[in-house]
């Protein structure tokens, strides 16, 4: 299936090869409320954000907040969990965080007007960037800070400014009517409301809700951020000098910020609580998957190991533990790999796909579950699940690869049960669907346990990291400000694969297994979750 160049997917920093999605996975709350003799059901919404995290520019992302509901409305009761929305593909829009461009002066704004969001609008940073980049402003790491509870990094809700610049096909239209068309997750009503309240703005001034817009023009949007909560798992420093860093990267946190997910990513984590800044990111890993993660800490040494991986120089070693009995030996797969859509980030073995070879050699086996090595000698999107789904061992909890969705075989020797790109594309997104909670779930707590995630390596002291009544923020006409959310299991935080070594020209990591793989004197153990085995 190919999107309309609108659509596409805009998180391929590195081209298709590398492009790290997991956008059919946002977390999302959907609500089931229940009033005097009827019952009305909304949605919460996604925001779909791509970020380009390269070494002279930070792209932000795209906004799609949830309908704006009355003050009245009594406390819902909804859950995280995964979401995949086709009509979002509306949403899709490249923002500019931080952009190199100096805006022209098209009028002055008078200091009423300067006043009115004042008081809770984030700073638009559109000057001087030369000084900052790469990387984010010390003011952005300060938008918000974490709280752990139940074995979860939580973030504070903040307000958080969307910018993005007018597109050509946008030019002359009203801006009420680029937002209503373009941007559906609100109604016209509650754009209307932000452009008079002076939350919607365009080059940082108020406009009327029937302003045209013009070329250049930037468009930005306040609105009050809620973050999806990841592991408390502590990150791990492997090595670390003056020109790069390596750690080992818990499952369940993005490397940068997309989707739902900004300072619940590495790059902030590593930011705010380790006080390592402007790193520059030579690879990527799915949100799911944990292990070996590498960044730059000079540009010279990023390129150095970006051109390495590029000419294939790096040797990657991943262990996974996959359904079934994996046979003996070195199997290799050189099935080509099709993007079939960027936007919700999933792929499939076609012979219009580009070339991909991956060997794989089974280490241990444990009744129905073998751990397996994996070596992918190209570097495609979701090689190493897409290879072990073809070859029928799917990842044991991989919870897009691993599905009926793909047919009876759940895609096994490329079978997806005859179906079109369209139709599983379609059938992802309404298995992914969110399940309604019906059940009362608790508010924001104080946890009773503080995780210490820094590592005296850094030489930064460990953040305090329990419940602050003072640090939330609320916001009268956000949705999930009313709402009561129930913590994502365990099971959802982790998928059974790991970065386990990297070795390049004149250097070599290994990170230590995870908790699921263990090797005790060149004999393996596999300790699976007891709803798996």
């Amino acid at each position: 299936m190919t999107l309309p160049k609108a659509l596409r997917h805009v998180q391929t920093q590195h081209g298709d090869d590398t492009v790290d999605v997991e956008n059919i996975f946002l977390f999302r709350a959907d609500i089931n409320c229940t009033n005097d003799g009827a019952t009305s059901a909304g949605g919460a919404s996604t925001e779909a954000e791509a970020v380009t995290a390269t070494a002279t520019e930070a792209v932000a992302e795209t906004s799609a907040d949830v309908k704006a509901k009355s003050e009245r409305t009594k406390p819902l009761n909804c859950v995280w969990t995964y979401e995949a929305n086709e009509a979002s593909g509306s949403q899709l829009a490249t923002i500019a965080e931080e952009s190199p461009m100096q805006l022209p002066e098209k009028r002055k704004a008078s200091q009423a007007d300067e006043s009115v969001v004042e008081s809770k609008k984030p700073k638009l940073e559109t000057k001087d960037l030369k000084a900052t980049r790469p990387g984010f402003s010390e003011e952005r790491f300060e938008e918000t800070s974490y709280y752990t509870e139940n074995g979860l990094r939580k973030v504070y809700p903040y307000f958080f400014t969307f910018t993005t610049f007018t597109k050509g096909r946008w030019v002359g239209e009203k801006i009420l009517d680029v937002f209503s068309r373009e941007f559906r997750a609100h109604p016209a009503e509650e754009y209307k409301r932000s452009i008079e309240a002076g939350t919607l703005q365009v080059n940082n001034e108020k406009v009327p809700v029937d302003y045209r817009l013009k070329h250049n023009d930037l468009l930005a949007n306040t609105v009050h951020r809620h973050e999806v909560p990841v592991t408390s798992q502590p990150i791990q420093i492997v090595h670390m000098d003056e020109e790069i860093l390596v750690v080992n990267k818990p499952a369940s946190i993005p490397v940068h910020p997309c989707g739902r997910y900004r300072h619940n990513t590495m790059i902030f984590i590593l930011a705010k609580e380790f006080n390592l800044k402007n790193l520059r990111t030579i690879h990527r890993l799915d949100r799911l998957t944990s292990g070996l993660l590498l960044f730059g800490r000079t540009s010279e040494k990023a390129r150095q190991l970006e051109q390495q991986i590029r000419n294939r120089q790096v040797q990657k070693e991943y262990v996974c533990c996959v359904e079934g009995d994996f046979p003996d030996g070195i199997i290799e797969c050189n099935e080509p790999i099709e993007v079939v859509s960027y936007k919700i980030g999933v792929c499939k073995v076609s012979p219009k796909g580009k070339d991909c070879k991956t060997t794989f050699k089974k280490i241990s086996q444990t009744g129905k579950y073998s751990i397996v090595q994996c070596k992918p000698l190209t570097g495609r999107m979701h090689q190493i699940r897409v290879h072990l789904q073809y070859l029928g061992y799917p990842i044991v909890n991989d919870p897009l690869y691993n599905h009926e969705v793909f047919g009876p075989l759940k895609g096994r020797g490329g079978d997806i049960g005859g179906k079109t790109d369209d139709q599983l594309i379609n059938d992802l997104i309404i298995v992914h669907l969110p399940a309604t909670v019906s059940t009362a779930t608790t508010a924001i707590k104080k946890s009773p346990e503080l995780q210490k995630t820094v590592s005296a390596q850094t030489g930064y002291e460990s953040p305090d990291c329990s419940f602050d009544p003072s640090k939330v923020t609320t916001d009268p006409h956000c949705l999930e400000c009313k709402m009561n959310f129930r913590d994502p299991n365990t099971a959802d935080l982790v998928m059974y694969l790991h970065a386990w070594k990297y070795q390049g020209v004149g250097w070599k990591y290994t990170t230590d297994l995870p908790s699921w793989a263990t090797m005790d004197q060149d004999n393996w153990q596999l300790n699976l979750r007891k709803d798996i085995c």
